[in-house]
């Protein structure tokens, strides 16, 4: 049974812009090794944290959207504790309707970049 999954991960600002997308791409390359099939991903960019963690203050946002087996979220965890970039991780399994939300939010995204 494919569950609906949001992963949003915080990655340390002294990367590049190159280094920050292999490390993003490293962690959809996990998830779609083990069967999860990659609905969307985001780059929120550099942003501020709300307190400071590791004596850094901003990091890389990035979301990803996928479904997958709940096996598959141990894995990709593992990914992301072995990785010194990674400064801050949650997952979370969405309902039908946080679901329906991020389908509508998908769509206004792809609308907004057509124009």
């Amino acid at each position: 049974m494919m569950n609906h999954y949001e992963t949003v991960f915080i990655l340390t600002p002294v990367l590049s812009d190159d280094q920050t997308k292999e490390t993003v791409a490293k962690f959809t390359k996990v998830l779609k090794d083990n069967g999860a099939e990659i609905l969307n991903e985001e780059a929120w960019g550099l942003k501020k944290m709300a307190y400071a963690i590791d004596k850094k203050s901003t990091g890389f946002y990035n979301l990803v959207e996928f479904k997958a087996e709940p096996e598959v979220i141990a894995t990709l965890e593992t990914a992301y504790r072995r990785d010194e970039k990674v400064i801050r991780f949650m997952t979370v399994k969405l309902d039908k309707y946080a679901s329906a939300y991020a389908e509508k939010r998908r769509n206004k995204l792809a609308k907004k970049e057509e124009a």
